[in-house]
């Protein structure tokens, strides 16, 4: 993939970074704490619906689809089966009215509970067809993909700001709905030849067999992983309530615009590396471990950059939100530590023993449910953002170490080392931030000058090219 390309998919990931930064501030500033919070909710409920109903087959598509020549009836053998659990399981819910809004955002009601089913299922839909773009390389209309849904809350947010004067759960849910549903109605149109191709296909049950025995572990594993970025929505809310809720959410929000970097190397790696291994030209190794290099020095000069000027989300928001830029830093623990574990993790996937991502998302899972029970009754929205960012820490760890037994071993003390740090200064910031904030200051400002003359010579080959 060239560098035209790269930038095609950077820009959905760019803009919907710039358009959460304008949108995040409105919706604090019009709607009540306890509203944002209950949104955060939903944010989870679509993240469980992606990751968990997917049954693992999405990243059978990603690893199967160069090697496949009738992409359509892959497109179907890895769609058919989350797409009908997820229609059998909203037909439950109709049988009790209600009930899902209930469960999610403690609020009875049937129009939300109906809006809610119709996220859930946009949001698995726009996940595999988003595949079909990426595995393309149609840079431009998959970041389209990933601009919409921001702009489309964006304006319908805007609308309610001008049409009415009381800002409602009820607004919030309907501006996520249109964004969803956008999205699905634009990708089926640019797409439309392969899903189609789909449709006229049949199911090959061997070889949906063989995928689902590939994403069996990765079904577990999903649901760990989704335990482990939402474990700590939980406790606050069991513990905190919604208002310390929407404190966190609106921390990780910001610190979303660390997932640039997430999505545009996540989006982009996956397929270089397999199919690289698949031409069997060979290099896999030596490229793993240039590009950890190079994730890792991002990683660490974010961090930094976070500690440095996470001060400035004073400006945009209202007083009682005043908590966010102490555990803003924290927050990014999850994007950063996450997407450093992709370049290092890629030898489970490359030998198909994803038993072992199952069982590092449930480590860091344990890990985090642990730290979330100790810290958050004392410290709230803090004491969560810690949990997480130590968690990925773990998890980062536990996906090298896998990898490096499954497929080849790799430098990683320095990784383990200047993450670490990260992960203590980070911690520092949300459980203590306001007493030690001109220490942390400096501390911020010393890693990022280390790990920049540490890596001098390195940058300066890299810029050459």
């Amino acid at each position: 993939m060239n560098a035209r390309k790269i930038l095609a998919f950077a820009i959905g990931p760019i803009g919907n970074a710039a358009l959460g930064l304008l949108t995040l501030p409105v919706i604090t500033w019009l709607f009540s704490a306890d509203d944002v919070g209950r949104i955060s909710m939903l944010n989870v409920a679509v993240s469980f619906c992606v990751l968990f109903f997917s049954l693992g087959l999405d990243q059978a598509y990603v690893r199967e689809y160069h090697g496949e020549s009738d992409r359509g009836q892959l497109l179907k053998n890895v769609a058919f089966p989350g797409l009908l659990m997820i229609v059998v399981i909203s037909a439950a819910f109709l049988l009790f009215p209600g009930s899902l809004s209930a469960l999610l955002f403690e609020q009875k009601d049937t129009a939300i509970s109906w809006l809610i089913m119709l996220i859930l299922l946009a949001s698995f839909i726009n996940r595999f067809l988003s595949l079909i773009l990426r595995m393309q390389e149609k840079g431009m209309a998959f970041s389209l993909s990933q601009l919409m849904p921001k702009l489309m809350t964006l304006i319908v947010i805007g609308l309610c700001y001008v049409l009415f004067t009381q800002h409602t759960l009820m607004q919030l849910v309907v501006a996520n709905a249109v964004g969803f549903i956008a999205v699905s109605l634009m990708l089926m149109w640019s797409s439309r030849a392969d899903w189609i191709a789909a449709l006229r296909s049949s199911l090959d049950y061997g070889k949906l067999k063989a995928m689902l025995k590939f994403g069996y572990p990765l079904i577990l594993g999903g649901l760990a992983f989704w335990g482990l970025t939402t474990v700590d929505r939980m406790f606050v809310r069991a513990y905190s309530g919604f208002e310390q809720l929407a404190i966190f959410s609106v921390a990780v929000s910001f610190a979303g615009v660390a997932s640039i970097l997430q999505s545009v190397f996540s989006t982009v790696w996956a397929p270089m590396v397999y199919k690289l291994a698949e031409s069997n030209e060979g290099g896999e190794q030596q490229m793993v471990t240039k590009v950890t290099q190079c994730m890792l020095i991002a990683v660490v000069c974010l961090f930094s950059l976070g500690g440095l000027f996470s001060w400035l989300v004073d400006f945009v928001l209202p007083a009682n939100y005043v908590n966010v830029k102490y555990i803003l830093v924290a927050s990014l623990g999850f994007p950063l530590l996450f997407t450093l574990s992709e370049t290092t993790a890629v030898g489970i996937g490359l030998s198909r023993k994803t038993a072992y991502t199952m069982l590092a998302s449930l480590s860091a899972l344990l890990i985090n449910v642990v730290a979330n029970a100790l810290l958050v009754p004392r410290f709230g929205a803090g004491g969560a953002a810690v949990s997480t960012c130590l968690a990925f820490w773990a998890f980062l760890i536990l996906r090298t170490e896998f990898s490096i037994i499954s497929w080849k071993t790799m430098p990683r003390f320095e990784m383990y080392f200047f993450t670490f740090l990260c992960l203590a200064g980070a911690s520092v910031s949300a459980l203590a931030g306001e007493k030690m904030k001109y220490e942390l200051f400096v501390y911020w400002g010393v890693l990022l000058a280390v790990v920049l003359v540490r890596n001098l010579r390195f940058l300066k080959s890299f810029a050459k090219r």
